[in-house]
């Protein structure tokens, strides 16, 4: 056989090689975050909570309007994921820290209820829990989630206004300041006015 023949079968042979390898390894995720959805991310992110409705546990339909007065904490989450598992103690101990400071947790599970239901009772949650679709995963993504993953906490303040987007789970430390600053804030704005 001609020399420069089998040269160049060798060529294509490492260059297609080379692109099927880079093909397999640009498909590998290296994020350690989960991702719920393979879904189009040309969704515009929103500084105003948009309006929302989904059941809770009991299959009442809850609007986001009951919360329009409160520091909101709102937070998407699966039992089957660790990291909501391990930030769902933090938040129970911190909506009964906060109960009275205009503070309002509520979830929105990407889960299956029965899993759902199981998960509130064994980690005694203390605020509303709502089950939500790929609905709620495009709500998530209009909040700044542009990965779709789990869990996305958002803190938005009273009137709507987005002051937190935290994908991943989310620590007393991220947290507290946030709404400490926000409650601290209500506060100054509902002084009444000195006269002098």
């Amino acid at each position: 056989m001609n020399p420069l023949f089998l040269a160049g079968v060798a060529f294509v042979g490492v260059v297609l090689g080379g692109l099927l390898g880079f093909a397999l390894k640009s498909t590998e995720i290296e994020e350690p975050a989960i991702f719920i959805a393979n879904q189009s991310m040309d969704m515009a992110e929103v500084s105003i909570l948009p309006d929302f409705s989904y059941p809770d546990l009991q299959g009442k339909e809850r609007q986001s309007g009951e919360w329009r007065a409160k520091i909101l904490v709102l937070n998407f989450w699966a039992t089957w994921c660790p990291p909501c598992r391990e930030e769902t103690p933090l938040f129970v101990d911190l909506q009964a820290q906060y109960r009275h400071d205009n503070v309002k947790f509520v979830s929105i599970a990407i889960d299956d209820l029965e899993p759902v239901k199981a998960f509130v009772e064994e980690y005694q949650i203390n605020y509303p829990v709502l089950m939500g679709d790929m609905d709620a995963v495009a709500l998530s993504r209009k909040l700044g989630n542009r990965f779709e993953g789990l869990p996305f906490t958002v803190v938005v303040a009273p009137g709507g206004s987005v002051i937190l987007r935290h994908t991943g789970g989310i620590s007393r430390q991220q947290l507290e300041p946030v709404l400490q600053e926000a409650i601290d804030k209500g506060r100054r704005t509902h002084e009444p006015t000195k006269r002098i």
